[in-house]
């Protein structure tokens, strides 16, 4: 049977902070197969993971670096300290193998790497039932695919290492060391089924156009032949001034730009993150020319709503009794509900049902739809629920 646990601190000694969450998170834990850590990029990074080091021992660990705090059954867990916080999940049943890597050569090469070593340090080479991925903001796709070229298309979820101010602080981290730019996975080799729930649920408007022009994978320079930014001003009647720059991050929260899948089934959401002189956007993720780009409307209130709602889905789609939910944010979301964060703390306990649960907050979510590719995005939750 798979048991879980969490265990969380803000004391001021990061060591001190890995060390606690550790012990509070492995109680009446019998075989620890992998522990999700995570902290605030305020901490000092390696003392937190030698702490936590200190009473997992070698038990699998992998996590990242989380916007502004955590939320937990305790409720949202940030202090001037910063935090720490472990999701330990133990299951005689389930084998975890977790690598990770610094950008070696190139993304895609990096990806391969890591895939290969998380088999390796499980004594196999099947693929798993599915897999857990961190990675920098910036190539996540190109992760992906690297991955993907060692064991095909299996289920995936995660996202994307975070800091408090978009300014590259962000770290991810294994039992190997910490590290700014790279990759860490975690496959799982088991027989009890996992359900991830992966959405914006943001509502589609009826602006669309078709992306004509990009400079790169993620520089939205065109739409329908116009200048980027322009279109979307005309589309949100926003004033321009407030799009200028690094404006634009915090005035698409509630209205970003989506693209759909293949089959219609996902519109896996793009953050514009700021704006250029030429009009142009910085995307914060792939886009693709000849592909239709839509505008996306959600309100705060429906921010909020949309991850009890969430939650409550994964729940409905496990086919047993939950054993541990992994929750992942975006730190985006988080910064449009600003102080009302407590609000999605009470949603998430309450449709836990007494279930250990760690969300963290992220910049890019990572998941998929039934039938459909692994996704990386933006602004979206990826809610991920373990079976029993």
């Amino acid at each position: 049977m798979l048991k879980s646990n969490i265990g969380w601190s803000t004391q001021a000694d990061s060591f001190e902070a890995g060390r606690a969450s550790a012990k509070k998170a492995v109680e009446d834990l019998m075989q620890t197969k992998v522990a999700f850590l995570y902290t605030s990029a305020d901490n000092n990074v390696e003392e937190v993971l030698k702490g936590a080091k200190a009473e997992l021992g070698t038990a699998p660990i992998i996590g990242c670096t989380s916007s502004g705090g955590i939320i937990v059954p305790d409720g949202y867990i940030t202090s001037e300290n910063g935090f720490a916080g472990i999701l330990a999940i133990g299951d005689p049943d389930t084998a975890v193998g977790v690598a990770g890597s610094s950008k070696e050569k190139s993304a895609r090469e990096t990806g391969r790497k890591v895939a290969k070593e998380a088999m390796e340090k499980v004594g196999t080479d099947h693929v798993p039932a599915y897999f857990y991925m961190v990675a920098s903001p910036g190539e996540e796709e190109d992760y992906l695919k690297g991955i993907e070229d060692v064991i095909g298309r299996v289920p995936f979820f995660g996202g994307s290492a975070a800091d408090n101010t978009v300014s590259g602080e962000w770290k991810i981290f294994t039992n190997e060391g910490v590290f700014s730019d790279g990759v860490a996975v975690a496959f799982f080799y088991t027989n009890k089924p996992m359900a991830n729930v992966y959405t914006g649920a943001y509502h589609e408007t009826v602006n669309s156009g078709i992306i004509t022009k990009l400079d790169g994978k993620r520089t939205l320079v065109e739409i329908d032949g116009e200048p980027a930014l322009k279109k979307y001003q005309k589309w949100t009647g926003k004033a321009l001034k407030d799009l200028k720059g690094g404006n634009l991050l915090s005035a698409t929260i509630t209205a970003p730009l989506g693209v759909k899948d293949r089959l219609g089934d996902l519109i896996a959401i793009r953050h514009p993150m700021s704006s250029n002189e030429d009009y142009s956007m910085n995307i914060g993720n792939h886009l693709a020319v000849n592909t239709a780009v839509i505008q996306m409307e959600a309100t705060v209130d429906e921010l909020i709503d949309s991850t009890g709602k969430t939650l409550k889905e994964v729940r409905k789609e496990l086919s047993e009794e939950v054993g541990a939910y992994l929750l992942v944010h975006c730190g985006g979301r988080k910064l449009g509900i600003g102080d009302r964060i407590d609000e999605v703390a009470k949603q998430l306990k309450k449709e836990a049902k007494g279930v250990p649960f760690m969300t963290i907050f992220t910049f890019g979510e990572y998941g998929s739809k039934e039938h459909g590719a692994n996704t990386c995005g933006g602004l979206m939750l990826s809610f991920t629920g373990f079976g029993k």
